[in-house]
């Protein structure tokens, strides 16, 4: 199973049925964004960005899913079923899961080695932030890592994980690959929105600190650019699994980094339950 292999036709995309719905873009600023995971001490602000919605089509990409490739949209999808019978038992996410996630991940990307290092639920009716590590939804354009966190944060969880000569690894190529599923009902409030990275600007980048109360990490936010293209996967459910590069160390033309954002869909219904998925962060080392 690769998903490497095909090219998108422009034209196909453009004929398929949309929803418009408002993305929050960050407004280009002279200082660095700064954002906290925790509530920051008084009289410092969680977030110094400012932020500007823009209502844009966001086009049902399900009619042309094998069509679209990892390395040049930067984002996949495919069937998958797991066998992980509750997603909030985190014994059962690492001792089932993750093995699944490696195996999926090698037969997509053709990968040599797999490291999972992080995962996330997002359940906005669950979420007690300081309480609990469930997450909501996160609504603004973003992408997870940087040119530069790409590799701080690699060396960091292979450090951690006691895998030798890492200089040695992080040499080859290697990639960093959310893969993003739904973990209860077919996903109606609040689904993920992915950005072809064919039609995102290198300037569109906008790197910022992203702080943590024990390190600082680095994030890329997206400021706004009337060429980007966005798609979506309407109703996702259990037995489907959507991949986000959010790194690349290969500089040859790839997709790199894969904008992406939560939205409000206008086809949902008014009582949808709140969206319940996971997001799996991966380090993918392909072949020497």
């Amino acid at each position: 199973m690769s998903l490497n292999n095909q090219v998108l036709d422009r034209p196909i995309f453009q004929d398929l049925p949309d929803v418009e719905a408002n993305l929050s873009y960050l407004i280009p600023m002279t200082e660095k964004p700064v954002n906290y995971t925790y509530e920051p001490p008084p009289g410092i602000p969680p977030s110094n960005g400012t932020y500007q919605t823009h209502k844009l089509p966001i086009y049902n990409a399900r009619s042309v899913s094998e069509k679209i490739l990892l390395d040049r949209q930067g984002f996949a999808f495919t069937e998958h079923h797991s066998r992980v019978r509750d997603f909030y038992d985190k014994e059962e996410v690492h001792r089932i899961y993750y093995l699944e996630a490696e195996q999926l991940l090698k037969e997509v990307t053709g990968a040599a080695k797999v490291v999972i290092f992080d995962h996330t639920l997002r359940n906005a009716g669950q979420s007690k932030p300081g309480e609990n590590n469930i997450k909501e939804p996160a609504k603004r354009v973003h992408n997870d890592f940087t040119a530069k966190s790409g590799y701080t944060r690699a060396r960091l969880e292979l450090a951690a994980r006691g895998i030798d000569d890492i200089d040695t690894l992080l040499q080859r190529r290697f990639a960093i690959i959310n893969l993003w599923r739904a973990i209860a009902k077919p996903i109606q409030e609040s689904p993920l929105a992915v950005c072809d990275a064919q039609s995102i600007a290198p300037t569109d980048f906008v790197a910022g600190d992203l702080v943590y109360r024990d390190r600082v990490g680095e994030t890329y936010g997206v400021t706004y650019n009337p060429e980007h293209k966005w798609f979506y996967f309407p109703q996702m459910h259990r037995d489907e699994a959507l991949f986000i590069k959010c790194f690349d160390s290969a500089e040859d033309g790839r997709a790199r980094f894969a904008a992406h954002t939560a939205f409000e869909d206008p086809t949902s219904p008014a009582d949808a339950p709140p969206r319940e998925s996971i997001e799996l962060r991966t380090f993918v080392f392909y072949p020497a």
